[in-house]
């Protein structure tokens, strides 16, 4: 586990992605922007990505029951004490699903993969309703895996806000002829998780 952030303040358990460690720059860019205002971010790894860091060898993630199960190891370790929890994509994913069987302060997805790359009928929101606190999901408005669009035609409960991320893509990085900068979509997402948690 990496700790970064004031000892005393909220903390925010990050998962990574689907396809990059925790110390992607896309993490380690997020995580620098929230501790420096004044949230402790504590990332780890799933096994499977821990195993890929050793051996060198890309294998795909294991099934959730298994991430599920990890996550929850990892907030058992940490202890008592309110915590928030969260992460990009698959790990945000696998945060909700936490969510579901334990009590946290609240959950942030940085872009919730909605439905699988190609397949927007398999949608992955059976779930939500049964998750025990508020959720903050930021999203780019072109995100291959729940575009705006798409995610407005979606039944969420009241518990799960969205906040859009102007012509963002899966990781909120906009176009240049958007005129919007990827700084700007992660100051926004940064802005919207710090109102979240109350620092």
């Amino acid at each position: 586990m990496i700790a970064e952030g004031p000892e005393n303040g909220p903390v925010l358990v990050l998962a990574h992605g689907a396809g990059a460690p925790m110390d992607s720059d896309f993490m380690n860019e997020m995580t620098s922007r929230l501790s420096k205002r004044g949230i402790r971010v504590i990332r780890f790894e799933f096994p499977y990505m821990a195993e890929r860091r050793t051996t060198g060898k890309k294998r795909p993630p294991d099934r959730a029951p298994r991430l599920v199960a990890h996550f929850n190891q990892v907030l058992d370790e940490l202890g008592d004490g309110p915590v928030y929890i969260g992460g990009k994509s698959m790990g945000g994913r696998m945060a909700t699903l936490v969510a579901t069987e334990r009590e946290v302060a609240g959950v942030c997805v940085l872009g919730y993969p909605f439905h699988p790359p190609g397949k927007p009928e398999n949608t992955r929101l059976e779930h939500l309703p049964d998750v025990r606190c508020p959720v903050l999901i930021c999203q780019g408005e072109r995100d291959a895996l729940g575009n705006r669009e798409q995610a407005t035609g979606y039944t969420l409960p009241d518990s799960v806000s969205l906040v859009w991320c102007p012509d963002g893509d899966h990781s909120l990085k906009p176009r240049k002829v958007s005129g919007v900068s990827l700084a700007e979509n992660l100051d926004l997402a940064t802005d919207a998780m710090v109102r979240f948690i109350g620092v």
